[in-house]
């Protein structure tokens, strides 16, 4: 979950060979991008939001609690979850908008799960951000959403801008009652382009996120800006 206050994480640029895993990263410092990173073979890719508001009161939906399963929630069972939470009128209907900034209330996700239902604005956004090392999925209950994705496994740390390749932008529209499951380290940005239109939407992660990076764009060039922590967001 993306909320706003953050803090900036300074490292060097890195600079790859466009076959490199993230392992294989040469971390020389450099004054310019350099990396391709080229698209997964399949990998369709996309997750929610950034602003800042009023926290909305804690809501509940069918979850395990506390209970954790002897396997954790898999992508598709946090799916289910999402479309269950998102087709309870009475939980999205109790959630505050504010025509300011998007709002938010935690829920009782499955399995030790961290769950959102998230209110969007008209011309709101989260920015392009990934979820760590935690799996998800999201939903949109009302309204509709955009997803931006890339279909591409970003280095998990020694960078600090990547020069994208072509053919790994995804995107989609999510109209009520359409959402996605995906992996870790999935990046994407999640906007409602409406002018006129709340949108409301449910997510769910597992692991709860441990973090999420944030990330500025122009044309390919992606460049690490900052990394939030749990503390940043509850």
């Amino acid at each position: 979950m993306s909320l706003s206050r953050t803090s900036v994480v300074s490292t060097p640029v890195v600079e790859l060979a466009a076959s490199a895993s993230p392992a294989e990263a040469d971390t020389t410092s450099t004054s310019k991008p350099t990396a391709l990173v080229a698209p997964l073979p399949t990998e369709d890719a996309a997750s929610e939001g950034s602003s800042s508001v009023a926290v909305a009161p804690d809501a509940n939906v069918p979850g395990t609690g506390d209970e954790r399963p002897s396997t954790p929630p898999t992508q598709a069972e946090l799916l289910d979850f999402v479309r269950r939470a998102a087709a309870d009128t009475e939980l999205v209907a109790s959630l505050p908008l504010d025509p300011e900034g998007r709002t938010w209330a935690r829920l009782e996700g499955p399995g030790g799960s961290e769950a959102w239902l998230i209110g969007w604005p008209p011309g709101t956004g989260t920015g392009w951000h990934d979820h760590a090392d935690s799996v998800g999925a999201f939903l949109t209950a009302a309204g509709e959403l955009t997803e931006n994705a890339l279909a591409v496994r970003l280095p998990t740390d020694g960078w600090k801008t990547l020069e994208l390749s072509e053919g790994v932008d995804r995107h989609r529209k999510l109209s009520a009652g359409r959402g996605r499951a995906f992996g870790s380290h999935h990046v994407h940005e999640v906007l409602n382009e409406s002018a006129t239109e709340h949108a409301v939407s449910v997510h769910a992660y597992y692991p709860p996120l441990p973090l999420m990076r944030r990330f500025s764009r122009s044309g390919a060039v992606l460049r690490l800006e900052q990394v939030e922590r749990p503390e940043d967001w509850q």
